[in-house]
């Protein structure tokens, strides 16, 4: 016997269950309800951007950082030695804890976006508490290196549509990833190798984490493969629209038509 196994994302999955209330609304009049809150959720639910629609051949690598520095300096010399920018995603108590360390990243001219300050799951606050986390720590990165922070990655890639809202209200780009690398499982460097190589598609975003122990091995067979693939690694500021974009179910974020500009 076969089994067949198919993969729904979210709105699809929405989507069949809308049909299925549908048909049962035939029987069941007090289905309609059901039915209209699960449309409102297919139509109001917002979404990060994972990644981006480029016919361009270039990605984005980054770095969150909420624990150690340990293997930074390690970091920082392998980017620098392959001539690449990446973006570093700081939490503000790491922040805090390392200033030292924030500063070295802006003058090795990497992008820093906000993690956060506290690292909290943010599903769980609400509006104001959302701003005020983000707040503190982009004033703390801009104390320290004068950059504007626009960028913002979820702590634990939770979201919902109030903390999009409330970074987007302070000018935030909510970002997740398209590529994940498990660095931090205690995965070997082949396999965060393996892992990200097997994923890799223009317009893609990867996770790193820049205290995870086989990081840096494995980015010394992953930089000059990107490279020599053709890829071109930018920030990922440098990777997304800027405006006159949407973002679709699935979070890849696409330019509208007419348009031919990045950042």
């Amino acid at each position: 016997m076969r089994i067949y196994v198919f993969k729904l994302n979210f709105a699809h999955v929405l989507i069949l269950v809308v049909c299925l209330l549908m048909t049962f609304s035939v029987y069941h009049e007090g289905i309609q309800p059901m039915i209209a809150h699960v449309l409102s959720v297919i139509s109001n639910r917002l979404v990060p951007i994972y990644a981006v629609d480029t016919p361009a051949k270039k990605l984005a690598i980054s770095f969150d950082a909420t624990w150690g520095t340990d293997l930074t300096e390690e970091i920082l010399a392998i980017l620098r030695e392959y001539q690449i920018k990446t973006t570093f995603f700081l939490a503000g108590y790491w922040v805090d804890k390392y200033p030292h360390y924030v500063i070295r990243i802006a003058e090795e001219g990497h992008e820093i976006g906000n993690h956060s300050y506290s690292h909290p799951h943010m599903n769980s606050l609400g509006f104001e508490a959302v701003v005020r986390e983000l707040e503190r720590n982009h004033a703390m990165i801009y104390e320290l290196t004068k950059q504007k922070s626009f960028l913002f990655r979820p702590p634990f890639g939770e979201y919902n549509n109030t903390v999009i809202k409330a970074a987007d209200s302070l000018g935030y780009y909510t970002i997740q990833w398209s590529v994940d690398s498990l660095d931090w499982k205690n995965t070997t460097a082949d396999q965060i190798y393996q892992r990200v190589m097997s994923q890799i598609e223009p317009g893609a975003i990867v996770l790193f984490h820049n205290a995870a122990t086989e990081t840096p091995r494995a980015l010394r067979r992953i930089l000059p493969e990107l490279k020599a693939q053709g890829y071109e690694i930018v920030p990922v500021g440098e990777l997304i629209y800027r405006e006159n974009y949407y973002i679709d179910n699935n979070g890849i974020q696409h330019l509208r038509k007419g348009e031919h500009t990045h950042g």
